[in-house]
């Protein structure tokens, strides 16, 4: 879920729940001085943002607090690099997600039918949501939101917004949803099965299991149905598709390419587009735009319930990893790659791929840890480190060049 303050950068957000590539390496934690920590704390109690907190709330869930330094490492991380789309979806939207989503949608299948009754929302859309953003619940976040976010209200960048999360927190706790110990996630406050941050929680979450709570992060029924909710309120269309990858006639001028500039599909159809097998393109969206995010690759139109997709994180490459796995799901018969090929003679890896070029790292003597899939520092160091040893750019990118280069010499 995306904070308002930035676009949580579908990079930087991955970065730190998946370690795909884009994070420069963490610089030294800096030291916090504990006594203006709850000095700061001590002022906050007082402040409007914190009005529906009770006394008793507040010196529970901060008398033994400590500042964590370590956010504030990840607050200021910028990105080393702009991560290609192809590589992007190669991890996001890989036959091992696929293989989960679809059992994750067949275990889930009678609650998402209801909720996608109640909302309109796909029930496929949803699982989708659901496994981008925490892997079907497997990576929900280790990070105590209670201290994450009192650290980023009294240090760094953007206090003013932190202390609005962290004040929703508390009243997370407080009103019983969720149990302190329960209340963990990311190092900027999002959390549960589908990434909430804790103001959004009080806009979208519901009750859907009938317990009495919203809980996000142990009731599933609850997680999917906040999340339909979400997509909802940020406009989704009843029985409208998010759109369709289609086939640009050729000579097509497609310099002004924008999925802001929506035309009737009836203009589309007039200037020679169809669905990227040829079949012409379908009635059942009123107008859409056109969404290219790579020159010479893959063009979509896409419409409204697209841009619901983004709003949920705002990045373009996000929603379509989104609408490209729910579309997987939902039929087992559709292929992996879209049919237009991406520009590139070097695609990217998908988890499984990943995790194999770790071992033949390891094997090589580089002390990289484990081959856990996720591309880290000192992964990419080892890669460097080779890609010197072949001669070839040393990007510390992780390719099919660079796997198959190791699968030969091994």
């Amino acid at each position: 879920m995306n904070p308002s303050m930035f676009p949580r950068a579908a990079l930087l957000a991955l970065c730190a729940a998946w370690a795909l590539p884009g994070a420069a390496q963490d610089a030294p934690a800096p030291s916090l001085d504990p006594a203006e920590f709850k000095t700061c704390l001590s002022q906050l109690q007082g402040t409007p943002a914190f009005r529906a907190i009770t006394a008793q709330t507040f010196a529970e869930q901060t008398r033994t607090l400590a500042p964590d330094p370590s956010v504030l490492v990840l607050l200021n991380r910028q990105p080393e690099f702009t991560m290609p789309v192809w590589d992007y979806m190669a991890v996001l939207d890989d036959a091992e997600r696929v293989q989960d989503g679809r059992a994750a949608f067949a275990k889930w299948q009678d609650v998402l039918q209801k909720i996608e009754a109640q909302t309109g929302v796909p029930a496929a859309i949803i699982t989708g949501v659901w496994g981008v953003e925490s892997n079907f619940g497997q990576n929900l976040g280790g990070r105590p939101l209670v201290q994450s976010l009192a650290t980023l209200s009294c240090f760094g960048r953007r206090q003013a917004y932190f202390r609005g999360e962290f004040a929703a927190a508390l009243r997370i706790i407080q009103e019983g949803h969720i149990a302190p110990d329960k209340l963990t996630g990311s190092w900027a406050g999002a959390f549960g099965q589908t990434q909430f941050m804790p103001s959004t929680f009080f806009a979208n979450a519901v009750d859907f299991d009938g317990d009495g709570r919203r809980d996000i992060v142990d009731s599933v029924p609850d997680a999917l149905a906040s999340t339909a909710k979400f997509l909802q309120n940020a406009g989704w269309r009843r029985g409208e598709p998010w759109g369709f990858e289609v086939r640009l006639p050729k000579g097509f001028d497609s310099s002004g390419a924008s999925r802001k500039a929506k035309q009737p599909i009836a203009t589309w159809q007039r200037a020679g587009l169809t669905l990227a097998d040829g079949q012409p393109l379908p009635g059942d969206l009123p107008s859409a735009g056109l969404m290219i995010p790579a020159a010479g690759g893959p063009a979509f139109l896409v419409g409204r319930n697209f841009d619901a997709l983004y709003r949920y994180n705002a990045s373009e490459n996000y929603a379509l990893a989104i609408a490209h796995l729910a579309d997987l799901i939902a039929d087992p018969q559709a292929p992996l790659a879209f049919a237009t090929p991406w520009p590139t003679d070097d695609p990217g890896l998908s988890r499984a791929e990943n995790r194999e070029l770790q071992t033949l790292l390891l094997a090589r003597g580089h002390d990289i840890g484990t081959a856990d899939g996720m591309i880290g520092a000192k992964t990419r160091e080892a890669i460097k480190a080779e890609q010197q040893r072949l001669g070839v750019k040393a990007d510390g990118r992780a390719g099919q060049k660079l796997l198959a280069a190791l699968r030969k010499a091994d």
